[in-house]
């Protein structure tokens, strides 16, 4: 006779479609119950259309089916609200106050580190009237899912994310609308959505202090945010506005990031603080938190952007920003 956690294992090896996630990775497995030969599976029908369900249940009854001593199986599907399953170890937001500064790539970056150590990670795109996760990734896919919860789309190397850019008929439709409605679609990107099992959610934030980060620092449970900046001066001061606001809402500053920090001249190596002197000690220092790693001006990192193969990028100052980060967020516990 299977024992619970058999069949559990079982059911692990079943990918949901399109995120291609496990039954067990996305929490969907609700109960086991075991009788002699006979056994119950009951899972969660969150996100899945009509059509993917009976997908699932002829795959998950096909794999407890396989296991020794099973002489009958049957799949039930009870209904589960996104927020019931999800189970997100950690969530951190990347703001800086100041647009132009690199909070996308600094978001996208530190979501492929954590990947590459082996971590379950997702990005919540919460700039809503200018995205760009998906494009840096190479993402055209529209989300799945049904009336009850929205399936996020995988990238190439498996970090979940959920965009409006994805939900939208082309990808420089334009979105008009007020901040009331943007607070609303962050909420539902935050609630609506099945991330199951994430090591760490990553949100990218939109520049200011207003409405969008006001509504993700009153609504999603964040372990702290994590500050990106550039060298000038005028940068620095609009940074300084978003510390604050993270000081006031008493959200943790988990460190600081400093983008185009300099420049490296091919012909010599020679380094160039081509946009001044660094910022990002002195950021750190106000903040009160680490300086986790300052990333140059790299023409390779913009290709890869614009090819959506950002995945593929590797750089000693890449390396060091992913091990600061990293150490950092194994600090946080569970």
């Amino acid at each position: 006779m299977p024992t619970e956690d058999q069949v559990k294992a079982a059911l692990g090896e079943v990918l949901l479609p399109q995120v291609v996630r496990s039954l067990t990775d996305l929490n969907m497995v609700r109960s086991v119950e075991i009788k002699g030969g006979k056994v119950k599976v009951t899972l969660a029908s969150t996100g899945l259309n009509p059509g993917v369900k009976d997908w699932v249940q002829t795959r998950a009854s096909s794999a407890v089916e396989s296991l020794p001593k099973v002489a009958e199986v049957s799949i039930e599907f009870v209904d589960a609200p996104p927020q019931e399953l999800n189970q997100v170890r950690h969530i951190v937001a990347v703001m800086s106050g100041k647009g132009g500064v690199g909070k996308s790539l600094v978001t996208s970056l530190l979501a492929i580190a954590l990947n590459r150590q082996g971590g379950r990670a997702g990005i919540l795109d919460a700039d809503i009237t200018g995205p760009s996760i998906p494009r840096m990734f190479g993402i055209n896919s529209h989300p799945g899912g049904s009336d009850a919860a929205i399936l996020p789309v995988p990238s190439k190397s498996g970090i979940m994310v959920m965009s409006i850019n994805l939900l939208l008929p082309h990808d420089d439709d334009a979105v008009i609308w007020r901040g009331p409605l943007i607070g609303k679609v962050i909420q539902q990107f935050w609630q609506d959505v099945l991330w199951g099992n994430l090591d760490c959610l990553f949100v990218d934030l939109p520049p200011g202090t207003a409405d969008a980060p006001l509504t993700v620092m009153q609504v999603l449970p964040l372990s702290g945010v994590v500050i990106a900046l550039t060298p000038q001066d005028l940068t620095a001061m609009v940074v300084r506005k978003a510390v604050k606001m993270a000081q006031m809402m008493k959200i943790p500053v988990l460190g600081v990031v400093e983008n185009m920090s300099y420049l490296v001249l091919p012909e010599t190596g020679k380094r160039l603080d081509i946009f001044g002197k660094s910022k990002g000690a002195e950021m750190a220092k106000t903040a009160g938190a680490p300086l986790l790693g300052q990333l140059p001006l790299d023409p390779e990192l913009a290709r890869l952007c614009d090819e959506g193969l950002i995945e593929r990028y590797n750089s000693e100052a890449f390396d060091s920003l992913a091990r600061t980060f990293t150490e950092r967020l194994a600090a946080l516990g569970k």
